[in-house]
C-alpha cells in the first residue's frame, strides 16, 4: 500500500512507513466500506495510486501558478493584500486588547463572544463591511481574469488559494498572530498560544456551482471561518461531534453566517455547510496549525510523524532538533 505523507511548514514532509500492521489496517477499512473481491481491491488501489500521483504534483503546480500570478496579474484593490487595522472590526480590536491585558482569562473573554452549545464554537466580529466588499470585489476580479487558478481542496470546486495571490505574509500571518491571544485562552490544549502556520483560502457557493459542503473535519488545530458576503439565504453551517469523540447518535447544531463575523472552532470538529437557497456566499477559511501539537501526532491519520524536506507552510510540521530527516515524497494531505 502507499505511504501516508503530509507537507510541512518549515520545508518538511511527513512520512509513515508501510508495514504488515498498516496493510491490515487498510484492508480492514476497505472491507468495512464494502470492498470484498480481489478485483474490487485492485480497482481501489488503482484509484489510490492515481490520487497519490496527483497529490505529489500539487505543491509544484501551486508554485508555478503563484509565479505567473505575481508577474502577470494586476490587482483591482491592491490595498487589501496587506492587513490594516482599518480592515478589522472595532469589536475585534477590543477583544484582542482584552486578551493581551493583565489578568485576562477565559471567562472574561467569553463575555465578548457568542458561544454555541457545548461544542466550543464561538462567533466574533472580524472585518468591517467595507473591507468585505472590497475583498470580494478583488476576488471576483481575479476569478474573471485569465490567470491560472488552484482550487482550495478536493471538496470545494470554486474559490481561491490565497497563498497563490501572495497574501500569506502581508495579510494572513499578521491576522493569525493577532488571533493568538484569543486562541490561547479558548484552545490551550490544541496549541492555541503557538499556532505557527496556516493554510488559507476563500470558498464560493452559488446556485449553479457549489451549493453545500459535506461533513468533514479540517487539517488544522483551530479553524477561523469568516463570512465575507454577498447576499444569500440559507446555507447555515452545522456541527456534530469532535472527530476523536464520536457518539452513537451525533448531536448536530446549526449556526448562521453573519457578514463580517467569524466562527472559531476546533479543526477536528465534524462540520459541513447546508445548501444555500439563493444568492452567492464567499467565506474566508484559515486553517491554523501548531507544530508543537502535530509534531507529536498527525491530526489526520493519528500516527507519529516522520519528516522530510518540503516547500512553504505546507501542513504545519517542523523538524525536531537533532533528528535525521528521512527521504520521501508528499502524498497524504487531506485538503
Amino acid at each position: 500500500f502507499t505511504d501516508n505523507i503530509f507537507v510541512g511548514r518549515f520545508g518538511l514532509h511527513v512520512r509513515y512507513r508501510d508495514g504488515p500492521q498498516l496493510r491490515r489496517d487498510h484492508g480492514r477499512a476497505l472491507r468495512e466500506r464494502g470492498c470484498r473481491s480481489e478485483e474490487q481491491f485492485r480497482e481501489v488501489l488503482r484509484e489510490i495510486e492515481a490520487e497519490v500521483q496527483r497529490r505529489k504534483q500539487l505543491i509544484h503546480q501551486s508554485v508555478e501558478r503563484r509565479a505567473i500570478i505575481s508577474k502577470c496579474y494586476k490587482p483591482k484593490h491592491p490595498e487589501v493584500y496587506t492587513l490594516q487595522d482599518s480592515f478589522l472590526a472595532p469589536e475585534f480590536l477590543e477583544i484582542v486588547r482584552f486578551c493581551t491585558s493583565p489578568g485576562a482569562d477565559l471567562q472574561g473573554l467569553l463575555s465578548y463572544l457568542e458561544s454555541f452549545s457545548d461544542k466550543r464554537i464561538y462567533r466574533l466580529p472580524v472585518f468591517t463591511e467595507e473591507f468585505c466588499q472590497a475583498f470580494v470585489d478583488e476576488l471576483e476580479n481575479f476569478e474573471q481574469s485569465d490567470m491560472p487558478k488552484g482550487r482550495p481542496n478536493t471538496m470545494n470546486n470554486y474559490g481561491v488559494l490565497l497563498n497563490e495571490l501572495g497574501m500569506d505574509e502581508p495579510f494572513l500571518t499578521p491576522l493569525r498572530e493577532r488571533l493568538l491571544p484569543v486562541t490561547a485562552l479558548l484552545y490551550p490544549e490544541l496549541g492555541g498560544a503557538c499556532l505557527d502556520s496556516h493554510k488559507a483560502f476563500v470558498v464560493k457557493y452559488s446556485l449553479h456551482e457549489d451549493l453545500d459542503l459535506s461533513s468533514h473535519y479540517d487539517n488544522a488545530e483551530v479553524t477561523l471561518n469568516v463570512s465575507l458576503g454577498k447576499d444569500f439565504t440559507e446555507g447555515n453551517l452545522y456541527f456534530g461531534d469532535f472527530s476523536q469523540d464520536p457518539t452513537p447518535v451525533p448531536r448536530y447544531i446549526e449556526v448562521q453566517h453573519v457578514g463580517g463575523r467569524g466562527l472559531l472552532h476546533r479543526g477536528g470538529q465534524i462540520h459541513g455547510a447546508l445548501p444555500i437557497a439563493s444568492g452567492e456566499r464567499w467565506n474566508l477559511i484559515v486553517w491554523m496549525r501548531s507544530s508543537a501539537i502535530r509534531n507529536q501526532l498527525c491530526p489526520m491519520c493519528r500516527r507519529k510523524p516522520e519528516l522530510v524536506e518540503a516547500e512553504g507552510f505546507g501542513d504545519g510540521f517542523t523538524e525536531p532538533l537533532g533528528e535525521e530527516v528521512p527521504q520521501t515524497v508528499n502524498l497524504c494531505a487531506l485538503g
